[in-house]
C-alpha cells in the first residue's frame, strides 16, 4: 500500500494465553461510570505520558455529585474524550509531539487507570449474518470478499462519541464488507489505534468485524526501528508483552483484532523471526482475535512490497501448519499473474485464496480509479482472490451535505444507477453489488428500522424536531436495506424508476427517513430487506410513512415474501398485503398489517403466510402514474404488543464532571447504571427538560457514559433537568433517570 502518502496526515474477558489478566471490559466500564469518573483525566492516566494537553487534567465532583468548576473557565473540549492511541514504549526522538497530540505508551497502559474508556469500549455484540440469493446474476457467494480500510478522523483527534457536525463518513454498506480496518496512525501522533466505539457499535449490528491498526511508518516519515523492536520484544520468561497488551486492548475495548502494518526498514533476518513469533503469540494468546498482516515487512527484516503471497512474507501467514494472520493485504504493487501465483501459494499452504486482500487505492480518484478487475474478480468465472479497499471515504466531500454524500456512496458501493439488479459503473468502476454476495442479520424478532444513517442536521421523534443542532455518530445508526435500490414494476420490463434514496428534510426518529420522489407510471414494489424472520401467528408488520406536500396520495401494501428466489437475480414472489393510502394532509401515518401464519396453517403451501419470512418490502401506487413524494419513516415487526419489548429505565444517572465553557453553555460527563434486563436495550438517549417541559435531544449512546459537549442553559434558569432514557429494538423509550445540573 505506500501508506508514505498519508503516514502524516492520520490518515471482555480476562487474558488467555498468556495475556495480562484483569477485570472484564464490562465491570471495568461499569465500574468507572458508576463511580462517577473517580479515574484522574490526566493523559498520564494511560500510561507514560509526553506532553500532555493542559486541558485534559481532572475535574472534581463534590459527595454530592454536583459539579466543581476551575476558574476561569478554559476552552470547549476540556472534557471532550478520543479514540485512543499509543507507540510501543518509547517516543520519537528529538521532536514533540503534533499539535494536539498526547503521547502514551502502551506498554504502560492500565484499562483501570483509563479515564476515556467508559466513552471508548463498544457494547453491541457481533451479529451472526446470512447471505441471501445474491441480487445479479454476476455477485458470487462464497468466493471475493471486501476489507476496507478507512479513516474517520485525525488520529490524535477523533471524538469518542460522535460529533456536532452532519459532515462525517457514516458507512452504511455495510452488506459487503467482511472486514473494517480503523486506519491512521503517525509518527507524531501515535502509531497503535484502537477504534472508537461508534464504528464498531455499528459494524458489529451489521455483523461486520472491526481491527485496530499497528502502523510502523516508514524512516523517511518519522518511523524508527526501535519501534519494531518494542512491539515484538520478549520478556525475561520468554514472553511478548506487548502482544498481551495488544489482546488486553482488543478485548476490553470491544473490537475484533489487528492491522499489522510493518513499513520501518533497517531490520534483520533475527528481527523478521521475532516478529513471526510475535503474531504467532497474539493469534495463540487470543484465537477469537482476526489478524491481517500488510504485505510489506518481509523474512530477511526489511520492507519490500511484493503485490503478492510468496516466499518473502508467507511466514507471516502461514508457518508450517499452523496460521498465523486470518488474511493477508497484498500491496497495490500486485498485477494478474502475481495474484494468481498468490492464489495457487496459498492453496499449497491449505489456505483459501480469499483470504488475500488486493489492495484497491481509492483514495484520490474514487470510482475513477485505474484498476484491473479481472485480475481478481473476473466475470464469467471463478474469482481469484478478494480484494481490500483502501480509504473510501472518497464519497465524502468536506462540507458536504448527507443527503448528496449518500447519493453518492450509494453509486460508489451499488453502481450509477443504484439497481442491484444489474450494478454497473460509473465508468469502468465495478461497484461491490456488481461482484460480492450482499450478507443480513435480519433474523429474529423483534426487529425494527427508522432508516437513520447515522448523522442529521437534526434530531426527530415522533416525526418532530427535538433537537435543532447537526449531529454524527455512527452507533445510533440502524440496520439499513443492503440493496440499494432494489425496484420490481409490476409486468416486469423496463419501466421509469423514481429516484429513491435517504432524505434529511424530515424523518420520524434519528435524522433521516427515507424517500421515494417520481412519477409512477405502473405499481412498484420496493425491496427493503432479505429477513431470516421466523413468524407467529400474531406477527405484525407496521409501517410508518406519510405522503409529503405536493404529492399524489400514495397506496401503500406491505410486501412480504415467504420464499427465497430459486436463482440469483430472480423476484422474490411478494404477497402484497394492504397497508393504507396516505395524503399530504395526513401526516404521518402509522399502518399495522398481520404477515404471519393464519389459523389451522403449519406451512406456507403457495398461497399464503408461512413461518419465515425472507424479504420486507412496500407496494406503492398512485393514480394515473401521478408524481409522488412518499416517506417512509419506519419499519417494524413484532410479537404480541408495543410494550413487551420496553426497557427497564437506566439508573444513578450523574454529572460525573463538568466545566463551564461560555456564558450559559456548559460541556458535561454524565453516567448511569445499566437497565435490568427487562428486554433489550438498543442504545440510551439523553435529553435536556425545558422550562415549558418540552424535551431537547443532547446526545446517545450504546454504552452507559455520554459526553455532552454544549448543554445550553435557558432563560436564566438555577438548575437545568437531565434525563437519560433506555431505547428498546422497537425504539420505545423507557421511564427516564434524571439528574439536575446547577448552574
Amino acid at each position: 500500500m505506500d501508506v508514505r502518502r498519508d503516514a502524516e496526515r492520520g490518515g471482555g474477558k480476562g487474558g488467555g494465553g498468556g495475556a495480562e489478566r484483569g477485570p472484564s471490559r464490562r465491570k471495568l466500564v461499569a465500574g468507572a461510570a458508576a463511580a462517577g469518573l473517580a479515574l484522574p483525566l490526566t493523559s498520564g492516566s494511560a500510561g507514560a505520558v509526553v506532553r500532555a494537553d493542559p486541558s485534559r487534567v481532572a475535574v472534581p465532583t463534590d459527595a454530592a455529585g454536583a459539579a466543581g468548576r476551575e476558574r476561569p473557565p478554559k476552552a470547549a473540549g476540556f472534557l471532550q474524550p478520543f479514540a485512543s492511541y499509543w507507540f510501543p514504549d518509547s517516543f520519537p526522538e528529538g521532536r514533540e509531539p503534533d499539535p494536539g497530540a498526547v503521547w502514551r505508551s502502551l506498554k504502560s497502559w492500565r484499562p483501570q487507570d483509563d479515564a476515556d474508556l467508559p466513552y471508548n469500549a463498544a457494547t453491541v455484540p457481533l451479529a451472526e449474518r446470512f447471505t441471501p440469493v445474491p441480487a445479479n446474476a454476476t455477485a458470487r457467494a462464497g468466493q471475493a470478499r471486501i476489507s476496507a480500510l478507512v479513516s474517520f478522523a485525525g488520529t490524535a483527534g477523533n471524538p469518542s462519541q460522535g460529533g456536532p457536525k452532519a459532515d462525517y463518513y457514516a458507512l452504511s454498506h455495510w452488506a459487503y464488507l467482511d472486514e473494517l480496518v480503523f486506519w491512521g496512525g503517525s509518527s507524531g501522533e501515535g502509531i497503535i489505534l484502537a477504534p472508537n466505539a461508534p464504528v464498531t457499535d455499528a459494524a458489529h449490528r451489521n455483523g461486520v468485524p472491526v481491527l485496530g491498526n499497528v502502523f510502523l511508518p516508514p524512516t523517511a516519515y518519522g518511523g524508527e526501528l526501535t519501534w519494531t523492536r518494542e512491539l515484538v520484544q520478549k520478556d525475561a520468561r520468554g514472553r511478548f508483552p506487548l502482544a498481551d497488551k495488544l489482546i488486553q486492548v482488543a478485548r476490553t475495548y470491544g473490537f475484533d483484532g489487528w492491522f499489522l502494518n510493518g513499513e520501518t526498514d533497517g531490520g534483520d533476518p533475527a528481527l523478521a523471526r521475532q516478529f513471526a513469533d510475535f503474531v504467532q503469540a497474539l493469534r495463540q494468546g487470543a484465537p477469537e482475535l482476526r489478524i491481517t498482516w500488510y504485505d510489506a515487512f518481509n523474512a530477511d527484516g526489511r520492507v519490500g512490497w511484493q503485490g503478492a503471497l510468496n516466499d518473502k512474507n508467507a511466514m507471516f501467514f502461514q508457518r508450517g501448519g499452523r496460521k498465523l494472520s486470518d488474511t493477508m493485504f497484498v500491496d497495490f504493487r500486485w498485477s494478474a499473474a502475481r495474484l494468481a501465483s498468490s492464489a495457487a501459494y496459498a492453496r499449497r499452504l491449505g489456505r483459501s485464496p480469499y483470504e488475500l486482500w488486493a489492495g484497491v487505492d481509492v483514495e484520490a480518484s474514487g470510482w475513477d480509479a485505474r484498476v484491473n478487475w479481472d485480475a481478481f474478480v473476473p466475470e464469467g468465472r471463478d474469482h481469484v482472490v478478494s480484494y481490500g479497499l483502501y480509504r473510501p471515504e472518497w464519497t465524502r466531500r468536506s462540507g458536504e451535505a448527507p443527503g448528496p454524500f449518500h447519493a453518492r456512496d450509494d453509486q460508489f458501493w451499488g453502481g450509477r444507477n443504484t439497481d442491484p439488479s444489474a450494478p454497473a459503473g460509473p465508468g469502468s468502476w465495478r461497484p461491490a453489488a456488481r461482484t460480492v454476495a450482499d450478507r443480513s442479520t435480519v433474523t429474529s424478532v423483534p426487529f425494527a428500522s427508522t432508516f437513520n444513517t447515522g448523522h442529521g442536521t437534526a434530531w426527530y421523534e415522533g416525526g418532530a424536531r427535538a433537537g435543532e443542532a447537526e449531529w454524527n455518530h455512527l452507533g445510533l445508526q440502524d440496520r439499513l436495506p443492503g440493496r440499494r435500490w432494489a425496484l420490481w414494476a409490476d409486468g416486469g420490463g423496463t419501466f421509469r424508476r423514481p429516484a429513491v434514496g435517504f432524505d434529511f428534510g424530515a424523518a420520524w426518529r434519528g435524522g433521516s427517513s427515507l424517500l421515494v420522489d417520481g412519477a409512477l407510471d405502473r405499481p412498484v414494489t420496493l425491496e427493503l430487506y432479505r429477513t431470516r424472520l421466523p413468524l407467529r401467528a400474531g406477527t405484525v408488520l407496521e409501517i410508518t410513512h406519510r405522503a409529503d406536500e405536493g404529492s399524489a396520495a400514495v397506496t401503500v401494501e406491505a410486501a412480504v415474501a415467504y420464499e427465497e428466489p430459486a436463482e440469483a437475480g430472480g423476484r422474490p414472489e411478494f404477497r402484497r398485503i394492504p397497508a393504507k393510502a396516505v395524503r399530504a394532509a395526513d401526516g404521518w401515518v402509522t399502518s399495522t398489517v398481520r404477515i404471519g401464519y393464519g389459523p389451522g396453517r403449519t406451512a406456507h403451501m403457495g398461497d399464503g403466510p408461512g413461518r419465515t419470512a425472507y424479504a420486507l418490502g412496500v407496494r406503492l401506487s398512485a393514480p394515473g402514474g401521478s408524481p409522488v413524494r412518499w416517506r417512509l419513516g419506519a419499519l417494524a415487526v413484532r410479537d404480541g404488543e408495543p410494550a413487551a419489548h420496553t426497557p427497564a429505565p437506566p439508573s444513578a444517572l450523574r454529572i460525573a464532571a463538568s466545566h463551564i465553557t461560555g456564558d450559559g453553555v456548559a460541556e458535561l460527563r454524565l453516567s448511569w447504571k445499566p437497565s435490568a434486563k427487562a428486554a433489550p436495550v438498543r442504545h440510551y438517549e439523553v435529553h435536556q427538560i425545558l422550562p415549558d417541559g418540552k424535551r431537547r435531544f443532547l446526545g446517545g449512546t450504546c454504552g452507559t457514559a455520554c459526553y455532552l459537549p454544549a448543554l445550553r442553559r435557558t432563560s436564566g434558569e438555577p438548575g437545568t433537568r437531565l434525563e437519560v432514557r433506555a431505547v428498546g429494538e422497537l425504539y420505545a423509550s423507557s421511564a427516564a433517570a434524571a439528574a439536575v445540573f446547577t448552574w
